[in-house]
């Protein structure tokens, strides 16, 4: 096509570490209908739970060196230690720093214990932390828009220095009195993935308020800072105010004392989980099991009677505990099993088996209870750290609801070497009417899959590839070590991290995306596997252009996600998110039984198989990059799970309601084609055999032949 046939006018200006010794596999003895896991192991350095002479762990060590910061949010795992870590920053705060009042803001009542008095004297900080009990208000009774939002005014108006508050009154005492009241104080919002941007999250409305008014100091800590519906936390102007303590999966798990294996998995049932469930459920291990919502597909409608089927599936019942509530079940083996029942209607009777799970008492005795099954409960900030086996039953809409429930089995705990997540999901049936509704609900179990094989990945540091790069200190290359000729691959054994060359690589240039590069691709990656049509077409569209979902979706996605960016730094983010995904993704394949697997050891499996990969290729660049499918590996694992017929159902539903190219779609190509051109001299040939380069062509010939017919009237 000439070029003088396109019209470019609204084209924009163009110790020994975990991934050392993970291990990406199969389980051994694999059930037929068991999507094969992700089972990374951990070398049990013991670092990440050691204190220091002021009683601080490393994390709380991290996050106390910026205690001076006005704005400060803490991105860390469950069970790392951040309301300890709140504790030393707002102490600080108050004797030293000048503000006046704390007040900590947790999302439900049951986290307020969290922040219970702590004799911090006694590991080597200089002072205490106290709540006097009447400025608890999550051990107050009553609601949250009544008494307790004037207990909130009471604490502002005396002397002393901290309350616990749910977020609920939290909002209704900045509705009463006014964003100023709290003027000179110190506000931390624990669970902080609760905030949206979005207008009509209250809370983030408040947040937005305090910060444009800029006299308090905010301290958010979460462990997990994407949000299930992909919104933003808060606006980018906003969270460009924060300095940002991060600490990673790999961080805390690898140096843990016990816990050395992290298994994730799916389990794909037909008819009624109800018939499945001990196929996944092993009453030898401690258990949280999460029945699923009663207005899910996966529910029979009966809460009630689904606990009594688990319990009967597991033994005869033997009556309940008289002090604790608990249900007691001896198994067929003679063993008795004590089942906390949360699900129970009767409030008293759920209020004193929740009550007796939150005796500090039996916090260290591994015998107080076996398995605990809840619905809505027992997920952020629950405390078991005997927990084993996570065990979901059915799909979770929110990415950040999964990553908090695995999050009750990462804790350490003597003896435990091994913990597990299994999702118990449906499998489309290809003869049900609601079957779209379960492909759904299948993609967002994939989704989650991706993310948390990210999450679990350690943090990736890509640098372009120059002559004159030299090796970094405290990098390990591979035996023939740092290679000037090749695009190398370093590992950091102390901070398990990667450090990727790849050619063509953009370098992001403002500092916020130089951040976000070096600390939130996980959130990328989290709105990326979130996209629908992403999924839907990089799963099951045969004539997929990988670069139509790596260039152009998450093209569009980081352009919506960060538009304070310019074009080159939008391109750089983009460019490291995709890298990250997809380097995750091969090291994957290759370690969980891909071409040339097989020879490595389980403590090399992960490293090896990125350093594989990479001298695979020969010459790791970015474009190279760009034209691997991040959904190809899912679909390999989901094609071993699902029968033939659902698979080719689920196929066609997708197809059936494929879009040729919209215009959107159409605009970015053009503009893909105009940077084409720049790069080689010759815009792209609708005739090429290369596919991305043809479907680049037939975007500006789209874009042109909706130009001529919009002229024509």
């Amino acid at each position: 096509m000439p070029d003088s046939q396109i019209d470019t006018s609204d084209i924009p200006e163009a110790d020994e570490s975990f991934f050392r010794s993970a291990k990406l596999r199969l389980p051994q003895q694999a059930h037929p209908r068991h999507v094969p896991s992700v089972s990374v192991s951990y070398a049990r350095t013991g670092r990440s739970t050691r204190a220091n002479a002021l009683g601080m762990r490393p994390m709380q060590e991290l996050a106390y060196e910026k205690r001076g910061e006005q704005y400060l949010l803490i991105k860390s795992p469950p069970a790392s230690g951040k309301s300890r870590a709140l504790m030393f920053i707002a102490l600080d705060k108050l004797h030293n720093q000048g503000l006046e009042q704390a007040i900590i803001v947790v999302p439900e009542r049951s986290i307020g214990a969290s922040f219970n008095d702590e004799p911090l004297t006694r590991y080597g900080f200089w002072a205490d932390w106290h709540v006097e009990p009447r400025w608890n208000l999550c051990n107050a009774p009553g609601a949250d828009n009544g008494g307790k939002v004037k207990s909130v005014a009471a604490f502002l108006e005396s002397a002393d220095k901290v309350l616990v508050c749910t977020h609920a009154t939290f909002r209704f005492a900045v509705d009463q009195y006014g964003v100023e009241a709290f003027d000179g104080r110190l506000i931390a919002v624990d669970e902080f993935h609760h905030v949206s941007a979005n207008p009509d999250n209250k809370l983030g409305l408040h947040l937005g308020q305090f910060i444009a008014r800029d006299k308090v100091h905010l301290v958010a800590m979460t462990g997990s800072y994407f949000r299930g519906d992909a919104e933003a936390v808060l606006a980018p102007q906003d969270e460009a105010k924060f300095q940002t303590v991060t600490y990673t999966y790999y961080e805390q798990l690898n140096g843990y004392e016990y816990l050395k294996q992290l298994d994730i998995g799916y389990f794909f049932y037909e008819k009624s989980y109800a018939d499945d469930i001990l196929k996944v459920l092993d009453p030898g291990e401690k258990t949280i099991v999460h029945i699923p919502s009663v207005n899910s597909r996966e529910s029979t409608k009966d809460k009630i009677k689904e606990v009594e089927h688990i319990i009967g599936a597991l033994g005869e019942w033997e009556g309940a505990d008289r002090d604790t509530g608990f249900q007691l079940v001896k198994t067929p083996a003679g063993r008795v099993l004590r089942i906390a029942d949360l699900v129970e209607d009767d409030p008293a009777k759920r209020d004193r088996v929740s009550a007796a799970l939150k005796d500090p008492a039996q916090k260290n005795n591994r015998d107080f209870v076996d398995i605990i099954i809840a619905l809505g409960m027992a997920k952020e900030g629950f405390d078991w750290i005997w927990c084993e086996h996570a065990l979901t039953i059915g799909y979770r809409a929110s990415l950040t609801e999964v990553v908090q429930i695995i999050g009750r089995a990462t804790r350490d705990a003597p003896g435990k070497t091994r913990a597990r997540f299994t999702n118990l999901i449906a499998e489309p049936d290809a003869s049900e009417e609601l079957v779209t509704e379960a492909v759904n609900d299948t993609l967002k179990a994939i989704a989650a899959s991706l993310l948390m094989e990210q999450v679990l990945a350690p943090r990736f540091e890509f640098k372009p590839k120059h002559p004159n790069n030299e090796a970094t200190p405290g990098y390990q290359y591979g035996e023939a070590g740092y290679d000037p000729a090749q695009c190398n691959v370093g590992f950091n054994e102390e901070t398990g991290k990667f450090q990727i060359e790849i050619k063509g690589l953009v370098t992001p240039k403002s500092p916020e995306a130089q951040r976000i590069c070096q600390q939130d691709l996980n959130e990328v990656v989290a709105a990326f596997v979130q996209d629908k049509p992403s999924i839907e077409r990089g799963l099951f569209d045969s004539e997929l252009v990988p670069e139509e979902l790596t260039q152009l979706r998450l093209g569009k996605i980081i352009k919506d996600r960060y538009p304070e960016l310019d074009d080159e730094d939008q391109e750089a983010v983009r460019q490291h998110a995709i890298a990250a995904l997809n380097l995750t993704q091969k090291a994957k394949e290759i370690a969980t039984g891909g071409a040339g697997a097989g020879e490595d050891s389980p403590n090399t499996a992960f490293v090896d198989g990125v350093r594989r990969f990479a001298l695979n290729v020969r010459e790791l660049d970015i474009d190279m990059i760009d034209r691997i499918n991040p959904f190809g590996e899912a679909y390999a694992i989901l094609s071993k799970a699902m029968t033939e017929d659902s698979l080719r159902r689920i196929k066609e539903i997708i197809e059936a309601k494929r879009v040729t190219m919209t215009m959107e779609e159409a605009r970015e190509l053009a503009r893909r084609a105009v940077k084409f051109k720049q790069e080689r001299g010759r815009l792209p040939l609708i005739t090429s055999a290369d596919a991305w380069e043809k479907r680049m062509a037939e975007g500006v010939a789209f874009l042109a032949r909706m130009k001529a017919e919009a002229a024509r009237g």
